[in-house]
């Protein structure tokens, strides 16, 4: 048991790297403590005891704790790391059980990935303690960039570098602003990562913020062999546009045009249940929604975000609209039903972005749930095999070209998935396509007619290609024409089983 006369111990933040950004407070602690300790590399030096080496007295104890490994691989790193924490544990209580109060340094915030807290969680429930916080790396390197890490509604992401590089995609793609520390052997990693992502152009390298060995580069430029532990990449607020200061050579070189984005984001056949995590993520973090109006009417509002819906004849307007909206600095999602890279508006938006005005906006798309996946879900595997995806709309195509693709496929055994088969506007493509396909396919194949999956007017039937009905279909119907293998098992009481076998006539 500790008695009332033990020591009290410090946790104390020393800030980005600048003796003059201590707080008062944590110099006056460093100053009279008794005993000071910081940790350090098996080389001996410390970072955070250079920092505070002017506040550092004759007849000070000074307790160096030093790790046994850094970056080197070791068979049990985390068992030998954890047997020093619990050694240096025992030093410094020895101190405070003789009742001498004891200040560890730590760099930039001691609770934000500050090696203290290991010191906190073995000391703090035995000993009288104090955390005193610091400023932290990511503003010190945000105020030598000279550019705001978030404004407004923006969002700051935290990550540390050592996640995969998929997951640090995924997050960076998802957010504002972000700062990835922990760099070093994971800048290789990190680059990749924000490659990705599309945020490369945005990222700036910061190494030793605030020291006189500071750096400040474009992240893209920087040679990985060179790149230190101490050292962050930093995606600063989108919405910053004021003007560097006259003269400050710094200021300018971190002013680069500030451009927002577009991301094209599939939502999926239907609901929210059928969103991918990324997808929402794209969305939530959008500053505008530009799409086709029924689809917009899915996303819930939210006020922080305009909506600009518009009718679905106008795909190349509409992603002019979203660029132009990119270029002046807003994040603009554009929504599609299903996948957007299937007969929806990524291909429109690339081929507006792929003008030579628009080069430097950053367009990424992101995959959704297709409408003839979730039709095949409901019946089972009619997909399992070798299939082809057709759309019958002639407003962009000319029907000879759909009829001679249509041949080509039932010729070739294909599973097809038929979008946009009719509309009130178009009535005899179902009946004209129905002969197409029997001239090369059984009148008992199945065909699944899905609409609406996933909707309130979800409706799923199974029929014999003989007895498709065209006025059963119209523009939110999908069809799947099974091949000369696609099975259906008929099911008392229940809707039939469907399914394509993966294995062909003639394998072994």
């Amino acid at each position: 048991m500790t008695t009332v006369d033990s020591g009290r111990l410090y946790g104390v933040g020393l800030g980005p790297g600048d003796p003059e950004l201590m707080t008062v407070k944590a110099a006056r602690l460093i100053a009279a403590a008794p005993v000071v300790a910081y940790h350090s590399a098996r080389h001996g030096r410390s970072i955070a005891r250079s920092i505070a080496a002017s506040l550092l007295r004759e007849g000070q104890i000074e307790e160096a704790l030093v790790y046994p490994v850094t970056t080197e691989q070791t068979d049990d790193y985390r068992g030998t790391i954890e047997e020093h924490y619990d050694s240096w544990a025992a030093r410094l209580a020895a101190h405070l059980d003789a009742g001498r109060d004891v200040v560890i340094l730590c760099e930039g915030d001691p609770f934000f990935y500050g090696s203290y807290m290991h010191m906190h969680k073995r000391l703090a429930h035995r000993y009288p303690t104090e955390v005193v916080p610091g400023v932290t790396s990511i503003s010190g390197a945000a105020a030598v960039l000279g550019r705001p890490l978030v404004e407004r509604d923006e969002v700051l992401t935290v990550l540390p570098g050592t996640l995969p590089a998929p997951d640090l995609a995924a997050r960076l793609a998802a957010t504002d602003s972000a700062a990835v520390m922990k760099l070093g052997r994971t800048f290789p990693a990190v680059r990749d990562a924000l490659t990705e992502s599309g945020r490369l152009a945005e990222a700036w390298y910061v190494e030793r913020a605030t020291t006189s060995r500071e750096r400040i580069s474009p992240l893209a430029d920087v040679d990985p062999s060179t790149v230190p532990y101490f050292s962050l990449a930093l995606v600063p607020s989108r919405l910053h546009t004021a003007p560097a200061s006259p003269g400050s050579d710094v200021a300018d070189a971190a002013a680069p045009a500030c451009t927002g984005d577009v991301v094209v984001v599939g939502l999926g056949p239907a609901g929210r249940d059928w969103l991918t995590p990324e997808a929402l993520a794209a969305v939530e973090a959008a500053d505008d929604l530009v799409g086709y109006g029924p689809y917009l009417d899915r996303v819930p509002a939210n006020p922080r975000q305009r909506r600009h819906a518009s009718d679905n004849r106008v795909e190349a307007e509409r992603a002019e609209f979203a660029l132009a909206l990119a270029r002046s600095g807003r994040r603009v999602a554009v929504v599609s039903s299903g996948d957007p890279g299937v007969f929806a508006m990524a291909a429109a938006v690339l081929e507006v972005a792929a003008e030579p005005r628009w080069k430097d906006v950053p367009v990424r798309v992101l995959p959704g749930l297709t409408a003839a996946q979730a039709v095949a879900s409901r019946v089972g595997a009619p997909l399992g095999h070798d299939f082809c995806v057709l759309s019958l709309s002639d407003r962009l195509k000319p029907w000879d070209v759909i009829a001679r693709r249509l041949t080509a496929a039932a010729q070739a055994d294909l599973v097809i998935a038929i979008y946009n088969p009719g509309s009130r506007s178009r009535t005899w493509q179902v009946a004209e396509a129905r002969e197409l396909l029997l001239a090369h396919r059984s009148p008992d194949t199945p065909v699944v007619l899905g609409r609406d999956v996933g909707g309130s007017g979800e409706r799923v039937r199974v029929v014999r290609l003989a007895d498709l009905d065209p006025a059963e279909v119209d523009m939110r119907t999908l069809l799947i024409v099974g091949s000369s293998q696609t099975r259906v098992q008929e099911r008392d009481g229940a809707p039939p089983l469907v399914w394509t076998p993966r294995r062909y006539p003639g394998t072994d």
